[in-house]
This record gives structure tokens, sequence and C-alpha cells, in this order.
């Protein structure tokens, strides 16, 4: 046991004295200047409103689901995390988004999203609601969700809405 624990003690004092890439002390030390952008890395150049202009969503072709069944806000380190579920009249419906209504901005304190998705045709109707639920979420920013005080989501046959 004497003999492992010198040999283990000799072993890391040797290492910790030498420069080299095996001496662990030196793993972290390499560091190197970046230039301060004045722009939030993390998000997109081009947003305007809540959602950016993404071209996938401005060139959906999905239709409302049925009902919203619950809105969710909670609280993330970015923001909020905005969480619906909703139920279609059919099976099989997919690509489920919420698209901003105004380009995101908000009315008033209230911001207006669309529950959209594509249903396929020839989808069998029917069968519990369980069964056909989709959920979808999507994260708001602090700066995104400056001056709201509601979010509304809206589907074909109801809407809810989220207050602070």
């Amino acid at each position: 046991m004497r003999t492992a624990l010198s040999f283990s003690l000799i072993f890391f004092l040797v290492l910790g004295a030498c420069q080299s890439r095996w001496n662990p002390v030196t793993w972290f030390d390499r560091d190197e200047e970046v230039p301060q952008g004045t722009t939030n890395p993390l998000l997109p150049e081009d947003t305007q409103g809540l959602f950016s202009r993404n071209p996938e969503i401005s060139t959906f072709t999905g239709s409302p689901v049925q009902t919203v069944k619950s809105v969710t806000v909670s609280r993330v380190t970015e923001g909020a995390l905005i969480t619906v579920v909703g139920v279609p009249s059919v099976h099989g419906v997919h690509s489920v988004v919420l698209a901003p209504r105004n380009d995101g901005k908000s009315e008033n304190g209230v911001i207006t999203l669309d529950l959209l998705a594509v249903h396929p045709q020839g989808a069998p109707w029917g069968g519990t609601e369980q069964a056909r639920e989709v959920t979808v979420a999507t994260v708001a920013t602090k700066q995104q969700l400056e001056g709201v005080r509601t979010i509304r989501v809206v589907a074909a046959s109801n809407a809810r809405q989220a207050r602070r």
C-alpha cells in the first residue's frame, strides 16, 4: 500500500512539473481574445416581433386544429416556454406549428398565435380525444415578451389564453 501511494505521489509531482499537454493543470490555460458582439448571439438577427421570419412558417399550408385543449406558459432561463395541446378532428395530423398573427407583435399586450397543422387526406375521423392529441411548444425570450400580458392561442372552434 505504501509503495503504491509513494509511486502515485511521485508520478503526480513529476507530471505537474512538466509543461506538456499531459499536465492536467495546463489543460485549460490557453485563452484567446474574441471580438465582443453588440447583439445577443442566441437570437436570430432578423427577429420581428415574437418570431423570426422563417420561410417554412410563412409558406406553411396547414389548416387550423379543431380545438385547443390547454395552453401552458412556463418560466425558463431564456424567457417563457409556451406549450399548447390541441385536439384535431382526424387522426394522423402532423407538422403542428404556432403561427403568429400580426407578425408576432402584440396588440394591447396580447399576442395571438394560430394553432395550425397538416391534416392528411382520407384520415379516419373519431376515436378518443386522447388518441388524437397533438402538442407543440416554442420558446419566447424576455425581450420578445416585453409588454405582453396575455398569450392567446386560436383554433378552429375555440381559443384559450394564458395571462401573467
